[in-house]
C-alpha cells in the first residue's frame, strides 16, 4: 500500500507527495471528492468517464451518503 504522512498546513492545505501523485496519475488541476468515513479522509479523483466508475466501491454502504435534502 502506497503511504505517506503529510502536514495540515495553517491554511488547512496538504501537499500530496510526488510518488503518491504519481502511482495515482493525478495532475495539477485534477477534482478531487473529500469524505468522511469516521475519523478517516478519504479523497478520490473524479472520473469524467462513469464507466472507469465500474467497481469501484463495491462493499460501500451507500446509507451514509447525503443527499439535496438535507441543505438549506
Amino acid at each position: 500500500m502506497n503511504s505517506a504522512v503529510v502536514t495540515l498546513s495553517p491554511k488547512f492545505q496538504i501537499v500530496l507527495p510526488k510518488q503518491l501523485r504519481e502511482f495515482l496519475g493525478l495532475t495539477p488541476g485534477k477534482k478531487m471528492v473529500v469524505m468522511a468515513r469516521g475519523r478517516q479522509l478519504i479523497l478520490v479523483p473524479v472520473e469524467s468517464d462513469i464507466r472507469k466508475l465500474k467497481g469501484f466501491a463495491p462493499k460501500m454502504d451507500s446509507s451514509d451518503v447525503r443527499d439535496h435534502s438535507d441543505r438549506f
